[in-house]
């Protein structure tokens, strides 16, 4: 009982104050909701709303799955009805019933922490407000969330945020897309009432990448969070108490994972930007296109920011399937490369050993002049790491057409079997690697090769405490993992059932072997996929159900590549070549190429091709032109361009189709629509864009191998995980990366 209420009785009592008409003002209680105080009323409400109540949307398309329609349960969110699964919390039921509660701390994707107090709402028979987010959902439950109570606590909850946080909005990069912006706006008062001294805090050294300013940061530990369940490093956490706690490394020590970039987008005020972009741009400036990225064979998808003719930062898209809404540090970072080191004009290398440039009339007719001096045998074709697959399908014609079959796709090896698109595709998808129970790495190492797959196969281990055996060189993997050897030898023991591991993948339920495509390179590749397709058959690997058998490939082309059959017809074709057209090849063996070899180097940056050349013609980056990319799941995506090309550069497929041209052997197609028709007759699922097309035939087709293994063990597919190709190569942030990061 109130103070004010007791003193009220007593002096009525004594008589010393009359009944009159301040009575009431001095006889009040302090109560929560009015529902409280009156229960008959409340349970006069009406439980339902009325028949002619408008649907909802979900709040940003949210879908609710029913693993168990007895399960489902029913809520009602400001007196609109909603069924959702048993174990949801309130603030997802809100969701559903198209309710956006803010938040700032709550992240899907991560472990709940509940410390921020943003989510607030009200719920009937509460005496107090309840944090929505960390609240399970119950039977029947009258949640309200725009009442007095409701707004009063979101105010004073914004009110202690802002009260450290500086007045920074003018010079902070966050500016325009701050999630404490929007909500102070849309939740906050018009006032605050402290006057105290703000506190400040030591900006964090936290690498090349992300830039620190830590008196922006309002402890939400989502960023801590990240790096603990999805990144697996243990770099950042909470230190110190009340006034005096802050993030940060407790060591001082950079941020290490390849996934680091990401606490940039999850961070929801300005305490951790870009680095590379800091002061660059504000976001109502930027023109974003959505596209896909090319640095690896994961196909994330990203949208290109641009301002006029320059990629000024590069952000993820949430595809659920492929990459959920993660990139990878190099994917995020290495657009300063296409502005580095760029081709502009043909050019011709002259007598003195220096280039000249040259029109194209003139480069294309002394290409076709050398192209008829040579025997068709001694034609060989290379299409490089970035490859689209428009490109590949003219280049391939174009050799046809002069006689020659040997084009072939860096990294797909001397002789690659493309005959059976199981054996080099990944057939269980990558969001399917959730449901394996025990993996099996053969020769890869996903956190170098495929980020965004390595963070898919640690998210099952930490789901489902799913087994991992790696046979390989010695790795850092972030999870939990069993080194069983490094060389095929290991496989061999593990198909004859001699190793303690074949148990363990014999008795899995899906067990999900993965061969990285290093091994196309090995000279006993054949060898190595008879015994993995031992094990296999073993641990019924291959079902009806479930296809656990998969290739994890390295770069972008490989795929389209093998689907369009750019296989060359002898193994050593460049060592008699007399005439070699690389299409963005940078990393073929130079040494291989004769001396009297005439090399044509068509690409977009001056990389290691260019040095062999004898003629440079340009050509556009991914950002730049629209083509055709198969992911190592075996999903067609297609780019869009964001900005216009560099110079006189031209599209891949139409330099080839301007060459057969002068050359007297013309393509029949002079437009995107027509390449892919004929695309369409060689290789239909490249055209079923966003759809991934599992593959048909599985590996029981292939014949028997009767290839000796080697005893020589795995190497590195990737040696430097920043530098992997001509783009990241002229990356000046990836070089800082290379440079601070990987030295020991």
């Amino acid at each position: 009982m109130g103070l004010g209420l007791l003193s009220s009785r007593t002096l009525l009592r004594s008589g010393k104050l009359r009944p009159g008409i301040f009575t009431p003002l001095l006889r009040r209680s302090i109560v929560s909701t009015s529902e409280l105080q009156n229960a008959e009323a409340a349970q006069a409400q009406p439980d339902s709303p009325p028949p002619d109540l408008p649907k909802r949307t979900p709040v940003g398309g949210a879908r609710v799955h029913f693993p168990n329609p007895e399960d489902a349960i029913e809520v009602f969110v400001d007196g609109y009805p909603v069924k959702i699964p048993k174990g949801m919390t309130v603030l997802q039921a809100c969701e559903i019933a198209g309710v956006d509660i803010p938040r700032f701390c709550y992240h899907s994707r991560l472990s709940i922490a509940g410390n921020c107090r943003m989510c607030l709402v009200e719920v009937e028979k509460s005496p107090k407000p309840v944090a929505s987010c960390a609240m399970p959902a119950l039977p029947g439950m009258k949640i309200k969330t725009d009442t007095p109570l409701a707004k009063k606590a979101r105010e004073g909850v914004m009110e202690f945020l802002l009260m450290n946080h500086p007045l920074d909005c003018p010079i902070c990069d966050q500016g325009g897309e701050c999630d404490l912006q929007d909500q102070s706006m849309a939740f906050g008062s018009d006032r605050g009432r402290f006057t105290e001294t703000k506190r400040s805090v030591v900006d964090k050294n936290l690498g090349p990448l992300v830039k620190t300013v830590m008196t922006r940061c309002i402890q939400c530990t989502r960023c801590v969070r990240f790096a603990t369940e999805i990144a697996g490093v243990q770099d950042l956490g909470m230190l110190g108490r009340g006034s005096g706690e802050e993030i940060g490394t407790y060591v001082e020590r950079l941020m290490t994972s390849e996934l680091s970039g990401n606490v940039i987008d999850i961070c929801p005020v300005g305490a951790l930007t870009s680095k590379p972009f800091a002061f660059k741009a504000r976001n109502w400036e930027l023109k974003g296109t959505e596209s896909i990225d090319v640095t690896d064979a994961v196909g994330s998808n990203i949208r290109i920011d641009s301002r006029g003719p320059e990629v000024m930062r590069i952000l993820p898209r949430l595809n659920e399937d492929i990459n959920e809404e993660w990139i990878s540090d190099k994917t995020r970072f290495f657009y300063d490369g296409l502005k580095r080191q760029r081709l502009n004009d043909p050019m011709i290398r002259g007598p003195d050993g220096r280039f000249k440039a040259v029109s194209w009339r003139d480069a294309l007719a002394v290409v076709a002049e050398v192209i008829h001096q040579v025997k068709p045998s001694e034609i060989v074709g290379v299409a490089g790491k970035l490859s689209d697959a428009e490109s590949m399908m003219a280049l391939k014609d174009f050799l046809n057409k002069m006689g020659s079959n040997n084009v072939w796709c860096e990294g797909n090896g001397p002789s690659p079997n493309a005959d059976i698109r199981s054996g080099y595709i990944m057939n269980t998808s990558i969001s399917g690697l959730e449901k394996a129970d025990v993996f099996l790495l053969v020769g890869t190492q996903p956190r170098v090769e495929a980020a965004m797959v390595n963070a898919r196969i640690r998210k099952t281990v930490r789901a489902a405490q799913a087994k991992v055996g790696y046979v390989g060189p010695a790795t850092d993997l972030n999870y939990d993992h069993e080194h069983l050897g490094t060389g095929p030898q290991t496989l061999k023991e593990i198909a004859d059932g001699r190793h303690p591991f074949s148990s363990t993948l014999i008795n899995a339920k899906n067990p999900c072997i993965i061969v990285g495509a290093g091994v196309f390179e090995r000279n006993d590749k054949d060898a190595i996929f008879s015994v993995v397709e031992t094990i296999a058959e073993s641990a019924k690997a291959v079902r009806p159900d479930w296809n656990g058998l998969n290739v994890l490939l390295l770069n972008a082309a490989q795929a389209a590549a093998l689907d369009l059959g750019l296989v060359p017809e002898s193994g050593n074709s460049i060592e008699s070549s007399k005439f070699i057209y690389l299409m963005g090849a940078d990393d073929v063996n130079l040494e291989k190429i004769p001396e009297d070899a005439f090399v044509v180097y068509q690409g977009h940056h001056g990389d290691r091709g260019v040095y062999r050349a004898n003629i440079i013609l340009p050509s556009s980056a991914f950002s730049e032109k629209e083509g055709t990319y198969v992911n190592t799941e075996g999903c067609a995506q297609t780019t869009v361009p964001a900005v216009p090309t560099v110079g006189d550069a031209r599209d891949d497929w139409k330099i080839i189709r301007a060459l057969s041209e002068v050359a007297g052997a013309c393509l029949p197609y002079d437009s995107l629509t027509a390449i892919r028709s004929r695309m369409r007759t060689v290789a239909p699922n490249l055209l079923n864009t966003d759809e991934r097309q599992p593959a048909i035939f599985s590996y029981s087709l292939k014949p028997e191998s009767r290839q000796e293994m080697s005893t020589v063990p795995f190497g590195t597919a990737v040696e430097n995980f920043y530098m992997t190709d001509s783009i990241t190569r002229a990356s000046k942030v990836m070089a800082q990366c290379s440079a601070s990061l990987l030295k020991k």
